[in-house]
């Protein structure tokens, strides 16, 4: 079959088009903050990562200009050769600091971080044992990795140990979120450290969502439980809490060390540009100096999953600034996105394979520089919506993905287009 002939069967998202419920590649004409324009309107903006709200921080936006003018647009090239520049070793120094741990290796994405540490360090014949719901770009390191993959039942401490039995004799990396993005609860992960050490076996901890969020200090789901020094390694982002865009792995120095010598995914990318250091450098900086910031963010996001229970509405297990509600119809998610955004709220659909078929989402993202006015507005546009459109989830199956460690690929119309979390 020829590319034009593969290409033209894809139909799905221009059925999604011609239902004028459409929700991705919205086109936002102003900063990412509590409220964006589209098409020249003003959006309260429900549906970002920008947890501390710093993307359009005055000092955050003054390091990158200032990073630009001292180092350029761009590196030209890979850390592992011409890349590395001053302000990324700097960097990584601060965020060993700020995270507890001995060192840190700056990658040019999220997603190249997790590919980086995992499909690096799992060899052909280790297991990997990760959440079931685990973010996407933790299950392409896995099939990038050569080793065998197996997965525990969504934060289910009892199927991770069945697991780890099952493979007391193998070598195991236990892989999980701290934050999940999509069903915004929290890893138990005092629970898992335990098993893991039970075992003698690593763990992973992905903490794209957490880092900012959680902790005495923002370091995350580790620092909140008093456990990073009982996780091997911590996986994180600069597109949520910390503005900008990139990623890094929190480790031994010996695990970093390995790192920046074996990872495919830094030594062949093009090195982080020196705007999005400074930028992370500054957010840092404020998140130390500015606690209320974490302070407003709990805040807002109790009184929003309040309020959105007070109307009836399924918001699952959510415990974090990211808020589910259960909508069912992968069809019916896009419209009530779409009537939101009529409203004047931005809020995102998660449909399958993300989630499970029937269990369709919508999902709000709260920032600490939302009003409780703005969320009141917010909780009045779906409480009015709600009572248009019937929420209503079919019975999950009791494995989402029964043939392997996560979706394979799209099927059907409501399985192609997914929610990102952007890494």
């Amino acid at each position: 079959m020829r590319l034009s002939e593969k290409v033209a069967q894809f139909q799905t998202a221009r059925q999604v088009m011609a239902h004028g419920v459409y929700p991705y590649f919205r086109a936002i004409e102003s900063d990412q903050d509590a409220v964006v324009k589209i098409d020249g309107r003003d959006i309260l903006m429900l549906g970002s990562n920008n947890y501390l709200g710093l993307t359009n921080h005055p000092k955050v936006k003054e390091a990158a200009k200032d990073a630009v003018m001292r180092f350029g647009a761009g590196c030209a090239g890979s850390r592992f050769l011409n890349g590395t520049l001053s302000i990324h070793k700097e960097c990584e120094d601060r965020l060993a600091e700020f995270l507890r741990k001995e060192a840190v290796l700056l990658f040019t994405t999220g997603y190249q971080a997790n590919v980086g540490a995992i499909a690096t360090l799992a060899a052909r014949n280790m297991w990997i044992i990760a959440d079931a719901l685990s973010h996407a770009s933790i299950i392409d390191a896995a099939r990038l990795s050569f080793a065998r993959t197996a997965k525990f039942k969504h934060n289910d401490v009892e199927d991770l140990k069945r697991l780890l039995e099952v493979h007391k004799d193998d070598d195991v990396i236990v892989v999980t979120e701290g934050v999940f993005s999509m069903e915004g609860d929290t890893a138990d992960l005092p629970a898992i450290v335990k098993l893991c050490q039970k075992y003698d076996v690593d763990l992973l901890l992905d903490d794209a969502h957490g880092v900012g969020v959680y902790g005495p200090h923002g370091d995350g789901t580790a620092g909140h439980f008093g456990l990073t020094n009982d996780t091997d390694l911590i996986v994180g982002t600069f597109s949520k809490s910390l503005a900008a865009i990139g990623g890094f792995v929190a480790a031994s120095e010996d695990i970093v060390h390995y790192l920046k010598h074996h990872a495919r995914a830094l030594i062949f990318s093009a090195s982080p540009p020196p705007a999005t250091v400074g930028a992370v450098l500054a957010a840092l900086k404020i998140i130390d100096q500015e606690p209320e910031r974490r302070d407003l963010l709990w805040r807002n996001a109790n009184y929003l999953r309040d309020g959105l229970r007070t109307l009836g509405l399924d918001t699952g297990h959510s415990n974090t600034p990211i808020i589910p509600v259960v909508v069912g119809d992968a069809m019916d998610s896009f419209r009530v996105c779409r009537l939101m955004q009529d409203e004047g709220v931005f809020i995102n659909p998660v449909v399958p394979p993300a989630v499970q078929p029937g269990q369709s989402l919508i999902r709000f993202s709260v920032m600490s520089t939302h009003t409780l006015e703005q969320l009141d507005f917010a909780l009045d546009k779906i409480g009015q919506i709600a009572k248009k459109i019937t929420f209503h989830a079919e019975v999950p199956n009791s494995d989402p993905h029964p043939n392997g460690l996560g979706p394979e690929g799209a099927q059907s119309v409501s399985e192609v287009p997914v929610e990102s979390t952007g890494r």
